[in-house]
């Protein structure tokens, strides 16, 4: 991201906007939000094959592993406005299991990025599938969309929920029935 480029359109934004870029509160605005979008847009230049760093191993388990409540923060594609929640993952191993700190990894690869929130949810889901290979991937996610909240139909209290399933997931009701109430317990 050339980020003086990004500086001098903040910079007219501002102007359009009737403020003034050189007002004290402003001078360095252009400046912080380009560094901002870049932090906040790190996913587009994330590499999945370096996050995981071999730490995909050999094991015998063949239960349900779940990861919950991975915080995550987007920018809504259709508006630069950020959108926010909890993402819930689950995986039944086919011989492979992962390191438990690669999959919040993993969903911060997609959730940095200009997203919507049905596509960030299947991304995480395909890319469990893709590297593991396991019997059965799941993944929920709970967003909160300031788009929806400060602008528009203006309803603060709703959230989105998507889901994507594979394998067992998708096959066996009992399988997903499982997973949806496990990820619907409180914490310990």
């Amino acid at each position: 991201m050339n980020l003086n480029i990004v500086q001098k359109n903040v910079e007219s934004i501002l102007v359009e906007m009737g403020e003034n870029p050189e007002r004290q509160g402003l001078v360095k605005t252009p400046k912080r939000v380009a560094k901002a979008y870049e932090f906040l847009t790190q996913g587009y230049h994330k590499n999945i094959d370096k996050i995981l760093n071999g730490a995909i191993f050999d094991e015998k388990y063949d239960e349900m592993v779940i990861v919950k409540d991975i915080d995550f923060y987007s920018l809504c594609e259709h508006h630069l406005i950020p959108f926010y929640g909890k993402v819930h993952v689950a995986y039944i191993p086919n011989g492979k299991v992962v390191g438990l700190s690669k999959i919040p990894r993993i969903v911060d690869v997609f959730a940095r990025r200009l997203q919507i929130q049905e596509r960030m949810t299947q991304q995480i889901a395909d890319t469990i599938d893709k590297y593991l290979n396991p019997t059965g991937v799941a993944v929920v996610a709970e967003g909160y969309h300031m788009c929806m909240m400060m602008r528009g139909v203006e309803k603060q209290n709703s959230y989105s929920i998507t889901s994507a399933v594979h394998g067992v997931f998708k096959e066996d009701e009992r399988t997903r029935s499982e997973f949806l109430d496990l990820i619907s317990h409180k914490r310990i």
